[in-house]
């Protein structure tokens, strides 16, 4: 009823291995998948063993048994319904701030207590606080308990990549409202994935993306915002596990691409994200100014420079560690992504 550890999981597909005759490594790499997409729940503090969403679980199982091989489409039809929570949360008081903040993880969301009054009357009336809000997203299963703060607060996390799913395509709905945009940015990210070319995703981005934002977006804006603004146009869970703060041997990837196992004959890339930010003040630069460089002129710049060569040594460095601990070969690019202010958008390939 409320999940599968994954012992139980690893028993299923050995079993569904048996019957199909499948070699060791498939099983290995289903449970991999399943533990991206579907592990991650926890409901008690002091249980240490995350479970495995029930609905989701069975629903690969039952075509992995069937077909002898994983969905292609992650998300069961059944959980369609949790996107019409997350819009419902996006358009309460500060509902849009939280999304965004629960997909950055800029601060982690935490409160003192659950709420745990959702009457009629709760809903239609009551105080819609972030400890509402929260304890909304916990209940909903959208967002799980991790752990405890400093200060004795509980706190939350988006449990995998599933629910993550749900975090991007409402984002992507409220930056590019326009359903025409959405298709624009999935063809071009479709592009890059096979070109490694970045460039007509950093023009949309300038161009589009970044418009809406103004002055009270500028002074919180940092890496994270540019980490997710990216993640959402360049999200495919069809061919890719993406993940945001990659865990390599204590040091964290701002974003890693890596193709499903079941996807490799496709001819796409695996790819490694490190993100900067500069402010405009950085660069000594009005936001007009900036706007008339080429881009040459921007990676002349002595801070440019700096964050490009900064970002190249941490990508090495992730890649060191990575290919140490994968079972496939990788189609591996390693990219560093500079923002100045909303303006411009400066990338290389390491």
């Amino acid at each position: 009823m409320c999940g599968f550890r994954e012992s139980e999981i690893a028993d299923a597909l050995n079993q569904i291995a048996t019957e199909c005759d499948f070699p060791e490594q498939q099983v290995n790499d289903a449970l991999h998948l399943m533990r991206t997409f579907y592990n991650g729940y926890c409901f008690n503090l002091s249980i240490h063993d995350f479970i495995y969403n029930p609905t989701l679980a069975l629903y690969f199982l039952k075509h992995f048994q069937q077909m002898c091989q994983s969905p292609s489409q992650m998300l069961d039809d059944n959980l369609a319904m949790d996107r019409g929570k997350i819009t419902y949360i996006s358009q309460l008081p500060q509902g849009e701030q939280l999304i965004v903040q629960a997909l950055n993880g800029s601060e982690p969301l935490s409160i003192s207590q659950l709420s745990n009054r959702f009457g009629v009357e709760d809903m239609l009336h009551a105080s819609k606080d972030t400890r509402f809000l929260i304890s909304l997203l916990y209940y909903f299963g959208i967002l799980t308990l991790d752990g405890k703060n400093e200060f004795g607060k509980w706190c939350f996390k988006i449990p995998n990549l599933v629910v993550r799913k749900l975090y991007v395509e409402r984002i992507l709905e409220m930056f590019l409202p326009q359903k025409q945009e959405r298709e624009e940015i999935r063809l071009l990210a479709e592009k890059f994935y096979k070109t490694g070319d970045l460039q007509p995703l950093c023009d949309f981005m300038e161009q589009r993306y970044f418009k809406p934002f103004d002055n009270r977006d500028y002074q919180s804006a940092n890496e994270l915002t540019i980490k997710t603004a990216f993640f959402t146009v360049l999200f495919d869970d069809v061919f890719y596990m993406m993940d945001s703060e990659t865990s390599l041997e204590r040091r964290y990837a701002d974003l890693t691409m890596i193709i499903r196992p079941e996807q490799r004959k496709v001819k796409i890339h695996d790819f490694i994200f490190e993100f900067k930010y500069l402010k405009l003040s950085d660069v000594g630069m009005s936001g007009e100014k900036v706007r008339t460089l080429t881009i040459d002129e921007l990676k002349a710049l002595a801070s440019v420079k700096d964050k490009l060569a900064e970002s190249e040594k941490q990508l090495l460095d992730y890649q060191t560690r990575l290919l140490s601990k994968q079972d496939h070969p990788l189609r591996l690019k390693l990219i560093s992504v500079v923002a100045v202010g909303f303006e411009r958008v400066v990338w290389q390939n390491v």
